[in-house]
């Protein structure tokens, strides 16, 4: 008997030790916005709940950050974690010891949405420390864009040295917002970068463009350089970084079972889920599961046209997505292979859990926490968030038995 077949008849049972506990009911939410839409199929939206909801241990690690964004893992004791401000520092797991600003970070248009974003080591960081930071670049006359530069830590960890840009995002804008952007590397050393479509009603329709990195999802190589085998290396006028387009505002990626996926927000409604395939488009501004701001439609408000992919999963009203993992580990019994996301509104986490690429079940857990940013699997298979705030956390979760 499969798991969805057990939510339609609204069993509660556990399926042996690690198959977690489905309900019939989707998680209550509320009715969407887009109130005319319908998903093109079954549990695209609005999957089972899955219940009961586990007891969590939380652990405030680091207080007093502001607007923290991105952390990455140095070894099983420390971590470096970045300030929208424009400030990287690295911290202590155990005793939450923080350390003042790293010297050497590039520049940042800290405002609105922009500002020191995402943070990842090189895969042989162990030998070369080097690293690779995202941000929102002031680029002259209230332009800016995403860039990604890359330096090495130096051997006390106070600076960064011999940093240099790999990548900047063009064109450039007069906006404050959709900037992306995470950084993800996948199993070849091949560094993925998403990047927003800056949101305004004009740039936004360049996430079709491929003239444009406006709204993509960017494929190179460690130095910047661009791979031979990207879908668009041999055609004129297109940008040969590009490895997906029709995106909104990409800001949660991770790697897993040889893919990359992807969580973006939406507009009002319409926050995305995806795995961006070579060359495929995935539809903004043409498609989307969302309404504008104002209640309008975007463009036709249709959410299926020939060409354009479906996302795997969608939400309607949105969970306002930071960034996400594929749990790995074992310390959360039952949940390797699941999706984490964090949600800055509502809030707290979202579990999702798969059957293949197909979503089975939906889980809200620590809304009380807020906005959260960031969430990463850390040493020894606990979870860490950073909520998104002046007064922002680093916050250590794990089962409440363990």
């Amino acid at each position: 008997m499969s798991r969805n077949l057990l939510a339609g008849i609204g069993a509660v049972l556990w399926l042996g030790a690690s198959v977690p506990l489905v309900a019939a009911e989707p998680v209550p939410t509320g009715p969407p916005n887009a109130t005319d839409q319908t998903p093109a199929f079954p549990a695209q939206t609005r999957a089972p709940a899955l219940a009961p909801e586990p007891a969590l241990q939380t652990t405030r690690v680091v207080a007093g950050l502001d607007h923290p964004w991105g952390i990455a893992f140095v070894d099983n004791d420390s971590a470096l974690v970045t300030e929208r401000a424009g400030r990287l520092r690295r911290v202590k797991l155990t005793s939450g010891e923080l350390s003042p600003p790293i010297e050497g970070v590039p520049e940042v248009d800290a405002r609105g949405q922009g500002g020191l974003l995402d943070v990842t080591l090189a895969p042989n960081f162990a030998t070369n420390r080097q690293l690779y930071l995202s941000y929102a670049e002031p680029r002259g006359d209230g332009r800016n864009a995403t860039s990604v530069a890359r330096a090495r830590l130096s051997a006390d960890g106070t600076r960064l040295e011999s940093l240099a840009v790999i990548f900047r995002q063009e064109p450039a804008w007069q906006s404050t917002r959709h900037f992306g952007s995470r950084l993800v590397w996948d199993d070849q050393g091949h560094l993925y970068i998403t990047l927003g479509e800056r949101s305004l009603p004009g740039p936004r329709r360049q996430a079709q463009s491929l003239s444009s990195h406006l709204g993509k999802v960017v494929r190179l190589n460690a130095d910047g350089s661009i791979p031979a085998d990207n879908p668009f290396v041999d055609i004129d006028e297109a940008r040969p970084e590009i490895w997906s387009y029709g995106h909104r505002n990409i800001q949660g990626a991770t790697w897993y079972a040889g893919k990359l996926w992807t969580i973006e927000h939406g507009p009002r409604g319409g926050d995305e889920l995806n795995v961006p395939e070579a060359g495929k488009n995935y539809g903004w501004p043409i498609i989307t599961y969302g309404e504008d701001y104002s209640g309008a439609d975007i463009g036709a408000g249709i959410t299926a046209h020939e060409g354009m992919e479906q996302p795997l999963y969608y939400w309607d009203p949105v969970i306002a997505p930071g960034d996400m993992t594929i749990y790995r580990g074992e310390r959360f019994a039952g949940w390797q292979g699941n999706i984490l996301i964090a949600s800055l509104a509502p809030g707290g986490l979202v579990r999702l859990t798969l059957d293949g690429e197909r979503v089975s079940g939906e889980q809200r857990l620590l809304t009380s926490l807020g906005r959260v940013r960031d969430v990463a699997e850390g040493p020894s298979g606990a979870l860490w968030l950073l909520t998104d705030a002046t007064d922002g956390a680093l916050i250590r979760v794990t089962p409440a038995n363990n």
